[in-house]
């Protein structure tokens, strides 16, 4: 299905990233009064009238970067101009036309694509009249829009809409992508190892730390099957944080863990594991979400370092990941990478997994049997009845006589009991204990596990 792309471009601060959320009614993009705060292409699907396109914000042209970045971020800016099928040049109506919006139109009208002209930040009518100024720029009519407060939003999809070329731009119904969040600490490798999945410069490398700030939905294929990769900012301790755009960052870190099917954890190899790479893990375990945990630049590592040893490394510095799987890759050479993708697949397939409910009894009744909860004030545990009630992540209700007496080190010995003998070896599960009085009231002849002995709860 042909996929139109329309792209945002234009000078730094008049409402770029704004317009893109105004449009998707999300937030996608950073909005911060500081220049230069988009830097990668940051795009998303929109459906409007029946019609879906792509839509990429992009950097300012003109940046001034005080981290010297301006020349990747420009060819991110050409990139998305290129792939174009319809360029939206945003002004902002309050500054008027300065001499960096002259320079922007003149490079616009070499390119000779379909161009709207989108006057900004126009929030009262009064501002609808001086948009008039704009036709100087020689780009056809301007168009009023406030893209904080949504004005002209409906107008302007269905201008959108209506330069597109008549082919089928319907959606078409299709199984979802698998989304793998790419998260870790700042220059752990993580827009490199975007960057070959995507097999382009699809985001900035740089050597400076702390280049990616937005969340970037970037889609790749591996043998002929789709999948999104999320980047994320590169996470720092908080008393480390510069400013709001660093704190907006990290918020969008984890937003990412949450959307994602499955998380990749990018471990820096030359570099020890720190509170931050501890950080991220603690959240993406309180998510359940599946875990792969990837050595990157893992070819530049110590010459004697021996992949046992730092399993067990890595194993001590992140508890509770201890059925996390562990992949070394290096992005520069590709080494291991389609394997690691392809060992996501595997884990986000056991995360879609469902047992029978006589699988489940039998692995709980051999675990309760082996071991069973701390008494409670000479209370005995019992377990009647165990079923699973979703997936991703796999979770389980067990009725039991009091809730009180299975506390988390149970629950991890449970979870590792399943996982030892269910198809759910390298993900994390999720248990709900309900008390008796919640009990299927019907299921009278349940049997419950004690003393070895399948006994009636009545």
């Amino acid at each position: 299905m042909f996929l139109p792309i329309v792209t945002i471009v234009g000078r730094p601060n008049v409402g770029k990233s704004s317009l893109l959320n105004c449009l998707a009614k999300k937030r996608i993009s950073i909005v911060d009064p500081t220049s230069g705060v988009t830097r990668d292409r940051v795009s998303i699907e929109i459906e409007h009238e029946e019609t879906l396109f792509e839509l990429i914000d992009t950097g300012g042209i003109g940046i001034t970067d005080i981290e010297d970045i301006a020349q990747e971020v420009d060819v991110q800016i050409e990139i998305a101009i290129q792939k174009a099928s319809l360029i939206l040049f945003v002004v902002d109506v309050r500054d008027g036309i300065t001499p960096l919006d002259v320079k922007v139109a003149e490079r616009l009208r070499k390119i000779k694509k379909p161009l709207l002209l989108i006057v900004n930040k126009c929030d009262a009518e009064k501002f609808d009249l001086q948009t008039s100024e704009f036709f100087k720029l020689g780009l056809g009519e301007p168009i009023p829009v406030s893209a904080l407060q949504r004005y002209g939003r409906t107008d302007l999809l269905d201008k959108i809409v209506s330069m597109f070329p008549e082919i089928d731009t319907k959606p078409v119904k299709s199984e979802p992508l698998m989304k793998i969040a790419i998260v870790g600490k700042r220059n752990a490798g993580k827009s490199t190892l975007i960057n070959t999945l995507a097999q382009e410069e699809r985001v900035i490398v740089s050597e400076i730390p702390g280049t990616t700030r937005d969340s970037v939905d970037v889609k790749f294929s591996i043998e002929g099957k789709e999948f999104v990769a999320i980047d994320t900012a590169g996470v720092r301790k908080k008393k480390h944080l510069q400013d709001s755009i660093e704190f907006y960052g990290m918020t969008r870190v984890e937003r990412s863990i949450r959307r994602a099917d499955v998380v990749i954890l990018l471990i820096d190899a030359p570099r020890d594991i720190s509170q931050v790479d501890k950080k991220i893990s603690d959240y993406i375990k309180t998510q359940y979400k599946p875990c792969l945990l990837v050595v990157s630049k893992w070819d530049i590592a110590e010459e004697d370092a021996e992949i046992e040893e730092f399993i067990k490394y890595v194993h001590a510095r992140l508890p509770g990941m201890g059925f996390a799987p562990l992949s070394f890759i290096s992005s520069f050479s590709g080494e291991n990478i389609i394997e690691t993708i392809e060992l996501a697949q595997e884990m986000f397939h056991q995360a879609n997994t469902r047992v029978t409910t006589s699988e489940l009894n039998t692995v709980l009744e051999k675990a309760f049997t082996q071991h069973r909860p701390t008494k409670r004030k000479s209370k005995v545990s019992k377990v009647y009845y165990a079923t699973q009630v979703s997936v991703c992540p796999p979770t389980f209700v067990l009725f039991v006589n009091d809730k009180r007496l299975f506390n988390s080190d149970y629950e991890r010995y449970l979870s590792n009991q399943l996982r030892n003998s269910l198809p759910f070896s390298e993900i994390p599960l999720k248990f709900y204990f309900r008390p008796k009085s919640k009990f299927n009231e019907e299921a009278e002849d349940t049997r419950y596990f004690s003393n070895n002995k399948r006994q009636t709860y009545r």
